[in-house]
């Protein structure tokens, strides 16, 4: 009889187990992974960009938690000798029209306690050369890791804490009592106090194995990245990003500094037809008929149709990416660019069309759903994980 067990082994997962092993030692905890290995997915196929909490809503668990793991996660970098590079961030205004949105964004980092503060014209252009704007914001605390690493050092660190991570095993029932959970593997039944669900991509579908509705559904979008041909390296210092579109609920093609010395210019935001479908050429019948089945796809279809065009046709056509990437660089060309790595975001959808913006969990009787958990999810896991155990699971 274990604890607690917790589906996933990416950041988020891991973050639970952490901070349980960190309330309390004695746990009997297992984390159970489909996959060989942790953060096979959103974890590991993501900008591995630590955020620092500017653009969330003020007293928002997105807000609070990002700002808390931004520190928290650099720390860790640091403590285990990890990649870390807190480069620093630049948003930037490339016409007149995004300056009040740039001063919103502004006012909002300031209200989350951020040291942010404003560049002019000549400022940008002294740390950034290359870049087209007539105003940006510097958001010192952004920087870089590889959450790869981070997760497989958390995975590490848990098992020396007497902590179990078995691999290789999917889980495909579950039974929720008034005194624990069982759960079932093709290989193996497990018997627990507690159920923790951090099934990212899958976490609607693990909630419903438990028999939890949870008036929302994952909506699968890929997001697909070039890389800078390294010769075209000095165009990008920081960290750069757009004044993100009010339209689109996206924070729109990025140049991101990365621990490998690449420079990785995007990524779009396209529906993806498999839920981890990281190629377009990727695809499942069941997960596309569920998103076109379901009322709320359509809503928020209708909302973003142009956008969302938009999106599809610069995924098809590297000179269209290009041209919207040049609207920070713009002697930026189709051949300084290649195709790069791709990441699908689990984002929750209600049936009446509307993103869930938080992080957003639901309790069962003896079960936590880890029900939207995008980004900056990553940035946030450990302090998400003390968050859970604080509010949920404080009596273990």
């Amino acid at each position: 009889m274990h604890d607690v067990i917790i589906i996933g082994a990416g950041l988020v997962g891991l973050g639970v187990a952490n901070a349980l092993q960190e309330t309390n030692p004695l746990l009997r905890i297992l984390i159970l992974e489909k996959e060989n290995g942790p953060a096979a997915h959103q974890s590991g196929h993501n900008s591995n960009v630590v955020h620092s909490g500017i653009y969330y809503t003020p007293g928002s668990l997105k807000a609070r938690l990002a700002k808390l793991g931004n520190q928290s996660m650099f720390a860790f970098c640091r403590e285990h000798d990890l990649y870390q590079d807190q480069c620093g961030k630049v948003i930037v205004a490339t016409q007149l029209k995004e300056l009040a949105l740039l001063e919103n964004i502004y006012q909002r980092g300031r209200q989350n306690g951020l040291a942010v503060s404003r560049l002019s014209q000549a400022q940008l252009k002294e740390r950034e050369p290359h870049v087209n704007g007539i105003e940006a914001l510097l958001v010192p605390d952004a920087g870089i890791v590889n959450y790869s690493q981070v997760a497989a050092k958390l995975a590490e660190v848990i098992q020396q804490r007497g902590g179990e991570i078995h691999y290789g095993q999917q889980v495909e029932g579950i039974i929720e009592s008034s005194d624990g959970v069982s759960v079932r593997t093709p290989r193996a039944e497990y018997q627990g106090k507690w159920l923790v669900n951090c099934a990212g991509l899958f976490s609607d579908r693990i909630a419903a194995l438990a028999g939890y509705q949870t008036g929302m559904k994952i909506v699968p979008f890929r997001g697909e990245y070039f890389v800078l041909n390294d010769e075209k390296n000095y165009l990008v210092n920081h960290l750069i990003y757009p004044v993100p579109n009010p339209d689109f609920p996206f924070l729109g093609v990025h140049f991101t500094r990365m621990y490998n010395g690449k420079r990785d210019v995007g990524p779009n935001a396209v529906l993806a037809f498999k839920r981890e479908g990281y190629r377009k050429c990727d695809f499942s019948l069941q997960d596309l008929s569920e998103v076109l089945g379901y009322r709320g796809f359509w809503k928020i279809a209708g909302n973003y149709l142009g956008e969302g065009l938009a999106e599809v046709r610069r995924s098809l056509s590297r000179k269209l990416f290009t041209e919207n990437a040049r609207q920070l660089i713009p002697e930026l060309q189709p051949e300084d660019i290649r195709p790069g790595p791709a990441g699908v975001r689990a984002q929750a959808l209600t049936a009446d069309g509307k993103l869930v913006d938080d992080f957003h969990f639901v309790k069962g009787r003896r079960s936590l759903h880890v029900c939207n958990a995008p980004s900056p999810a990553a940035t946030a896991s450990l302090e998400i994980g003390r968050e859970i155990v604080r509010q949920h699971l404080a009596a273990l």
